[in-house]
């Protein structure tokens, strides 16, 4: 169950990214327990290009408004994400939503639950609500020992795909992503890696493989694929002990973001590279400096002499 946690153990100085946004939590939170109605109007971002929105509609200050704008609703609502939206928010969430938006929750504070915080969590896994959908439709069917008749490909990020299909013993999720720095290509690879050998220690971890410039052959026949020294394609195993109903709801926490903790820890690496290279050239410039000899001096021996 904690497979990805066991990840981060072995590398030492890693994170887990939360799997809900601070913004929309701590702001929620603070606006729900406030004294009296407070306005607010604040936009926030999230990984993958995620637009949020908290606003008083027709300025009423009894009522807030979350609105979220995701690339990959389109592709979700294939997926039945309405319907799991509808079974996790209830009536706050808006049959139509707002302008330039894909999905509005509506709160209104004077009927809200005794837990505002919780409701203030939960409001802030809406992203991770929206993404929960398409794992869950295809756990369900591996649970029920039924093979996919198509993959589902979820455009998640800007030019990068997930793409996820169901088989009667395992669901493989794969993920196309794409190295815009060649450093990253080089540090990217000795993370997946460690991903790969993790299974060695931790047998209950899933299977993972991973391949640079062509796509896998589970992807062959999919449209649209990315090839080039600059693409990689991390393919997850998921077996039946990862997608039980005791289990899937951490699982969907961890897979969903894998994108968003690689390049993270990417750019992390990076950052204490160089930070380790700009130390070592100070003291390199250091001992440069204790090594410059002394000024020559003229000594005169005799007249007209001088060495």
């Amino acid at each position: 169950k904690q497979w990805y946690q066991r990840r981060v153990a072995i590398t030492a100085g890693m994170i887990l990214l939360e799997e809900n946004n601070r913004v929309i939590y701590e702001t929620l939170k603070a606006k729900f327990n406030a004294a009296k109605p407070e306005s607010v109007n604040i936009a926030a971002v999230d990984f993958d290009g995620v637009q949020y929105q908290i606003s008083n509609p027709d300025g009423d200050k009894g009522v807030i408004n979350l609105s979220a704008k995701m690339r990959m609703y389109e592709d979700l609502v294939a997926h039945g994400v309405q319907d799991l939206l509808k079974r996790e928010y209830g009536d706050s969430l808006l049959d139509a939503p707002e302008e330039g938006f894909d999905v509005t929750l509506r709160f209104e504070l004077a009927s809200l639950p005794s837990d505002k915080e919780a409701m203030a969590k939960k409001a802030s896994l809406l992203k991770r609500n929206c993404f929960a959908s398409v794992f869950e439709k295809y756990f369900k069917m591996q649970e029920a020992e039924t093979a996919s008749d198509e993959t589902a490909i979820v455009h998640y990020h800007e030019e990068e795909a997930v793409y996820i299909s169901a088989q009667t013993d395992r669901v493989t999720v794969i993920f196309s992503t794409l190295f815009k720095d060649p450093d990253d290509i080089v540090i990217g690879k000795v993370f997946l890696q460690e991903f790969k050998d993790a299974r060695k220690a931790h047998q209950q971890a899933p299977q993972v493989l991973f391949s640079y410039g062509e796509p896998p052959a589970e992807l062959s026949g999919q449209p649209n694929l990315l090839r080039g020294d600059n693409i990689g394609y991390v393919t997850f195993v998921l077996f039946p002990r990862h997608t039980t109903p005791a289990n899937r709801d951490n699982t969907i926490n961890l897979i969903h973001q894998f994108r968003t903790y690689l390049h993270y820890h990417i750019k992390c690496s990076k950052a204490y590279l160089h930070s380790r290279m700009r130390s070592k050239t100070s003291e390199f410039l250091k001992v440069l400096n204790r090594a410059k000899p002394e000024a020559m001096t003229e000594k005169k021996f005799g007249v007209g002499k001088r060495v």
